[in-house]
């Protein structure tokens, strides 16, 4: 019901930026919280933002808290994640992800219900 294509990743060397985003198609989508999570090669899927419906509240891994900012724009059924101060750990496959019923602040891959293909970040040192 719900379809989600990452976008923006890339290259980039530490210390840079960039922003990703994850175009939705679907009716309901500015209903949903979404999320982002990560995946390393050989490591497990982990928690990265999480942002309401509304976009009022927003929620961190403590990882990326201080240098990333999620956000939405349900006009553009689109949510963002600007990453600064990119670190080499930083580097996996982004995923973007939208949960039906979200609980406050979320970090449980389980809780989605839709995601997308993931987008790659690789961080240079």
């Amino acid at each position: 019901q719900v379809q989600l294509v990452e976008s923006g990743g890339g290259l980039v060397q530490a210390g840079g930026s960039l922003r990703l985003s994850c175009a939705a198609s679907g009716r309901s989508f500015s209903t949903y919280a979404t999320g982002w999570f990560r995946q390393a090669p050989g490591k497990e899927r982990e928690f990265v933002a999480t942002i309401n419906w509304s976009g009022g509240r927003t929620y961190y891994s403590d990882s990326v808290k201080g240098r990333s900012t999620i956000s939405r724009d349900n006009a553009k059924n689109t949510v963002y994640l600007q990453m600064n101060s990119l670190k080499p750990e930083d580097t996996a496959v982004y995923y973007c992800a939208a949960a039906k019923t979200p609980r406050n602040n979320d970090y449980r891959a389980t809780s989605y219900d839709y995601w997308g293909q993931g987008t790659q970040v690789t961080v240079s040192s």
